[in-house]
C-alpha cells in the first residue's frame, strides 16, 4: 500500500483541502487502494488529529469546519467506488440528524453529521427547518439507532421536546436513542425534556453516540 499517499490523504483533511482531497480519494481508485483502506487508514486518521487538536485548543471552529468538508469531498468519490465493488461499510448504527422546524441554522449540524459519518456512522441529514413527522418518517424508514435534533434558538429548541413526545406517541422511543445540541442546550434542558444525552461539539456527539449504541 502507498503510505505516501495516506499520508497525503490525513493532510489534505488536516488543512481542509476540498480539491486535493478529491484528487487524492481520485488517485487511491486509480492505484487500486481498497475505498475502505482509503477512508479509514487515509483521512479518517485526518480528521482525528483535527479532532485531537481541537479538543487541546490547537485548533479552531473554521479550521474544523473546512477538514469535515475535505472530508466528506473525500467520501464522496470513493463511495461510488466501494458499490462498484459490493463492499459494505461496517456501521456503528444509523443516524437520523437535522435542524428542528423553525430554525434554518445549519453548520453545526452539518459538522455533526459529517463527524458522525466519518466515524463510521450510516447518517441520513435530513437538512434545516425538520417537522417532528418528517423525524419520524425517515427514523422508521431506515430503523434509526439515533436521531440528532439540533436547534441553535431558545425558541426553537422547545420544539425537540415536541419530537421527543412525537416519538414516545409512536411507540419508538424505548428503541430509539435521542440526542440534543445546539447553542441554547445544557444538561439540565436535556433532562428536562427526557433525552439521552446532549453534546457542546461535534467530537463530543460522536462519543456520546457510540457510548450510546454499545450500552
Amino acid at each position: 500500500m502507498n503510505n505516501q499517499l495516506l499520508e497525503d490523504m490525513a493532510k489534505s483533511v488536516i488543512n481542509g483541502e476540498v480539491d486535493e482531497a478529491k484528487q487524492l480519494a481520485q488517485q487511491a481508485i486509480e492505484q487500486g487502494i481498497k475505498p475502505l483502506d482509503a477512508i479509514n487508514k487515509g483521512f479518517v486518521a485526518g480528521i482525528n488529529y483535527v479532532g485531537e487538536q481541537f479538543g487541546i485548543g490547537e485548533m479552531f471552529l473554521p479550521e474544523l469546519v473546512m477538514a469535515a468538508e475535505a472530508m466528506k469531498s473525500a467520501v464522496a468519490v470513493l463511495e461510488p467506488e466501494l458499490q462498484r465493488q459490493g463492499t459494505v461499510r461496517k456501521f456503528f448504527g444509523n443516524v437520523v440528524i437535522g435542524t428542528v422546524k423553525g430554525d434554518i441554522h445549519d453548520i453545526g449540524k452539518t459538522l455533526v453529521a459529517t463527524m458522525l459519518s466519518a466515524s463510521g456512522f450510516q447518517v441520513y441529514d435530513l437538512g434545516c427547518d425538520v417537522s417532528a413527522e418528517t423525524f419520524l418518517e425517515k427514523s422508521r424508514q431506515v430503523n434509526a439507532d439515533i436521531v440528532g435534533l439540533s436547534s441553535l434558538l431558545t425558541t426553537t429548541m422547545v420544539y425537540q421536546k415536541d419530537i421527543i413526545n412525537a416519538f414516545e406517541k409512536a411507540g419508538l422511543r424505548s428503541r430509539v436513542k435521542i440526542i440534543v445540541g445546539g447553542a441554547p442546550i445544557s444538561e439540565d434542558w436535556t433532562k428536562e425534556i427526557g433525552a439521552d444525552g446532549f453534546s457542546k461539539d461535534a467530537f463530543g456527539a460522536v462519543a456520546l453516540a457510540k457510548e450510546l449504541v454499545t450500552a
